[in-house]
């Protein structure tokens, strides 16, 4: 699927003054191969701990994109290639982290859309600790369970429902 989400804003401007459109703060940046990548979000709740993002990432993606709420941590990286690679294989078209990425490289050799704040070195614990399909508050808008994500190099949208 091959979109812009600058031309998603200009057809659905109604759905922008709704609020069943909404355009995250500029503050993501795309660590991938693909520059878009869209699906149904499933959502978590951590904070640098990543057990459950691998967790979730082992289970079949369908087409969907993991948003990550790691607070905004910029003190660890909650995804790195291992985990790309896992989300390319099981399906996922891609993840979204309110928090660090490391193994820049590695992301841009997986087939799956990444977009985070920036990069860390450091990994993240791994406790387990962290909550599932919960609504999480990114930067520029509140993303629940189901709602649907469009990014790609000129930022990234959350929408109630599919776009067409």
């Amino acid at each position: 699927m091959s979109f812009a989400t600058t031309d998603l804003c200009d057809s659905h401007e109604v759905q922008l003054v709704q609020g069943t459109l909404r355009v995250l703060e500029p503050v993501f940046h795309l660590f991938s191969r693909p520059e878009c990548f869209s699906g149904e979000a499933v959502t978590l709740k951590v904070f640098e701990d990543n057990a459950l993002v691998r967790t979730t990432l082992e289970e079949q993606g369908q087409g969907r994109v993991l948003v990550v709420d790691g607070g905004g941590s910029l003190r660890c990286a909650l995804v790195g290639g291992n985990l790309a690679q896992l989300a390319e294989q099981n399906g996922w078209a891609g993840v979204v982290v309110n928090g660090c990425v490391r193994d820049t490289l590695e992301l841009n050799d997986a087939d799956v859309g990444v977009a985070a704040l920036t990069t860390c070195p450091r990994r993240a614990q791994k406790l387990g600790t962290g909550e599932r399909n919960v609504p999480v508050q990114l930067p520029g808008a509140l993303v629940r369970p189901g709602e649907w994500i469009y990014a790609d190099l000129d930022g990234i949208l959350v929408a109630s429902t599919a776009l067409s």
